[in-house]
């Protein structure tokens, strides 16, 4: 920090100070334990730089959270800004998990006392006030934890409604200042922590989604293969951003030095080249983080060579390249996973293979084997494999030499959506064409605090994304679409000289101010460089792949297409673009003809809110 405030923020403090002081005395002269309340100003939440809501007044056991807006005009933005700070507090902040958390937005300028914008869902959390709701009804109904839109004469009433229903158990406004707060981290910021020997918060989410068993069963497994001088196989698999390349990457770290402390004895392998390169860039070293293709070449094959660690991690190993593609790429019919089952055994001691399954997410031509490779693989070697998975996956591997099935194995909850389990679910049922289905899905992910949006207009996304994270350099927002999509003329380049030139590093990590952020929106990425990473909010552009028919999707033919089944890795490639995002999304359909138009109907049907 340091710096001074500029005139215009001393000012707007000041009129921030003026209309508490006048709505609080006079809350006050009829509420007189308000007297006891205490107000926080500009309270930053800890480990996000920028994130500031502008009070926060502790009342009984509530939490009020108030973001002032020098404006007459409703935005979608602000009001999604200040419900975020609330979300986020509730959820991450240790003095609040137990507390009503109640989000406040205060228009300075509005001549109206309460509102709430036509047509916006009035769900709990949601961040809207129910369409049609009278100035009467507005504090006798107020929905809990959604956002209150009023100006300073309307603020008295809505505080002093809050405040009654909550307990009167005065907080300590102390303990709740020095209180932990662990917000959750993204990737590439978790990987810079991990490896930067930083802990990791102790995220309430991680935990009950069973991380710290999944790496416990993995270190177990490792100490098994190493004391009896065994070769196992291990398989984790996970819905999108179920935190399994966190898994991997944290039992990289924690393997990453031999007994003797000085041998390397685990490395983190990809063949997501985006993902290898943004966590390259994270962590300024190529040590930790390694192209698996690279490292095949060095030692598949018949090279013949063995590599210095015992243990492997492969993200995203059901993408595994088949015999064709390793043909054609490496010059030799051996499959991926029967090179790693190949180079384990020529370990004189021991080795253990851990696999990290994503599901539903071939995007690549020769990735569409999958998981039956890797029994397979086992299937022609010679030497005896332990194969450990959740059950789920059990039946594929009847060619191991033992099964062990270990549910800590499956990460089924999403840490990527601040507790939106049902994007998952609203990805698949869009997809498979059940749109009634999906906009139940939405309706609960907009109570979850996870905003899906629609506009025709890119310039409409744009605005909103840069208002919503206004100051808050953490945030990473941009441009996301399909490589099919021909989307060049309508704002996002997705075409191949475009998205080559692209330094998808620094376009991941880099603040906003740096020109070669994801944040400037002027580039964009595509399904493959996107798979296994986030933004906080990404634009997703809806390309001329995928058009409604009416009754399902459906995706133009493919005259020169080697894939088996091009409309399947057409859909993989938008389940990877929807999933994508950590607080929601904003779905951007071109104005472009009819094509179009049914596509936005349909996603309209989905649950999408008019941006």
């Amino acid at each position: 920090m340091g710096a001074s405030p500029s005139g215009e923020q001393v000012a707007a403090w000041r009129g921030e100070y003026e209309i508490l002081g006048v709505t609080l005395r006079e809350i006050a002269a009829s509420i007189p334990r308000a007297r006891q309340w205490d107000i926080i100003f500009e309270y930053e939440l800890p480990r996000e730089r920028g994130r500031r809501p502008d009070v926060v007044i502790l009342t009984g056991s509530q939490v009020l959270v108030l973001e002032f807006k020098e404006t007459a005009a409703l935005q979608r933005a602000h009001v999604d800004q200040v419900a975020a700070y609330a979300r986020d507090l509730r959820h991450y902040h240790a003095a609040s998990h137990d507390k009503l958390v109640d989000p406040v937005l205060v228009l300075t300028r509005s001549p109206v006392e309460r509102q709430w914008p036509d047509g916006w869902s009035g769900a709990v959390g949601s961040g809207s006030r129910w369409p049609g709701q009278s100035d009467d009804d507005l504090t006798a109904g107020l929905e809990p934890e959604a956002v209150a839109v009023v100006n300073p004469l309307g603020l008295r009433a809505v505080i002093a409604e809050l405040e009654r229903r909550a307990p009167d158990e005065p907080i300590d406004a102390e303990g709740w200042l020095s209180a932990d707060y662990s917000p959750l981290p993204s990737l590439v910021s978790a990987a810079r922590q991990i490896f930067n020997h930083e802990p990791l918060p102790q995220i309430k989410r991680a935990q009950s989604a069973g991380i710290p068993d999944t790496i416990a069963t993995l270190v177990a497994a490792a100490n098994q293969a190493r004391d009896n001088r065994e070769l196992h196989l291990a398989l984790i698999t996970g819905v999108p951003g179920s935190g399994k390349t966190l898994v991997g990457l944290q039992f990289v770290y924690e393997n990453h030095f031999g007994d003797t402390g000085s041998q390397r004895s685990a490395v983190f392998l990809s063949g997501n080249g985006p993902l290898v390169k943004v966590l390259q860039y994270a962590l300024r070293s190529r040590v930790f983080v390694q192209d698996v293709h690279g490292f095949l070449k060095q030692y598949g094959g018949p090279s013949g060579r063995t590599p210095e660690e015992h243990i492997w991690v492969y993200d995203e190993a059901q993408r595994a390249w088949d015999s064709q593609r390793v043909l054609q790429k490496r010059g030799h019919d051996r499959s991926e996973p029967e090179d790693f089952l190949s180079i384990g055994s020529r370990k004189d001691s021991w080795a253990l293979m851990v696999g990290l399954i994503g599901e539903g997410q071939e995007i690549y031509l020769g990735e569409e084997a999958g998981l039956t490779q890797w029994n397979d693989a086992i299937a022609r070697t010679s030497d005896p494999w332990t194969v450990h998975c959740p059950r789920k996956i059990a039946d594929i591997f009847d060619s191991a030499e033992r099964l062990d099935t270990d549910e800590s194995l499956n990460l089924d909850m999403s840490l990527c959506t601040h507790l939106a389990e049902d994007v998952q679910g609203w990805v698949q049922d869009l997809l498979d064409g059940r749109l009634d289905a999906a906009a139940a899905h939405a309706e609960a992910m907009d109570r979850q605090g996870f905003r899906l949006y629609l506009t025709r207009e890119l310039e409409r996304a744009i605005g909103y994304v840069r208002e919503r994270y206004r100051s808050e350099e953490d945030k990473r927002y941009g441009l996301l679409g399909s490589s099919k999509g021909r989307l060049n003329p309508f704002g996002i380049p997705t075409d191949y000289f475009s998205t080559q030139r692209m330094k998808i590093g620094p376009w991941y990590y880099d603040g906003p101010d740096s020109a070669k952020s994801c944040c400037q929106l002027d580039s964009a990425a595509t399904e493959f460089q996107c798979q296994g990473l986030e933004l906080d909010l990404p634009i997703v552009g809806w390309g001329v792949d995928l058009h409604w028919n009416g009754r399902s999707w459906e995706s133009p033919p493919q005259r020169r297409s080697q894939a088996r089944d091009p409309h399947v890795l057409r859909l993989n490639s938008y389940r990877v673009l929807l999933t994508r995002g950590r607080d929601g999304v904003v779905l951007y359909v071109p104005d472009g003809g009819t094509a179009f138009d049914a596509d936005f109907e349909a996603l309209v049907a989905a649950g999408g809110r008019g941006l």
